[in-house]
């Protein structure tokens, strides 16, 4: 399995303590250093079965910047917001895991994390 992680992040530390914890398998992605591009951000939102902005950060600064609360939520406005993501990865929620069954979950409480590990 792959998290994807920001190390300022508490979620993300608390998702990898219990990873660890665990004995789990895994490899630490920094998303903001080795950003995703949109294939990779497409291929886990189908992973995940959510849209873009389901993991995007609306209340950062560069999402307020861009206004990304009034862009529209439809299958036309999609390519934008993974555009957004790929450009801006500081918006893209954390930590996410990409599981081995070909799933993933957006891991931000112990619950998701032990998701993932039972996959």
């Amino acid at each position: 399995m792959e998290i994807w992680i920001n190390p300022a992040c508490s979620k993300c530390r608390s998702a990898i303590s219990l990873l660890d914890a665990e004995g789990a398998d895994y490899t630490v992605r920094r998303y903001l250093e080795d950003v995703p591009s949109e294939d990779e951000i497409r291929e886990v939102l189908e992973r995940l079965g959510l849209e873009p902005w389901d993991i995007t950060r609306t209340q950062e600064a560069t999402a307020k910047e861009l206004g990304v609360k009034d862009w529209p939520r439809d299958a036309g406005a999609r390519d934008r917001w993974i555009a957004a993501l790929a450009a801006h990865p500081k918006l893209i929620q954390r930590p996410i895991i990409t599981a081995d069954d070909g799933t993933a979950v957006v891991a931000r409480s112990e619950e998701a994390v032990r998701d993932a590990l039972s996959r």
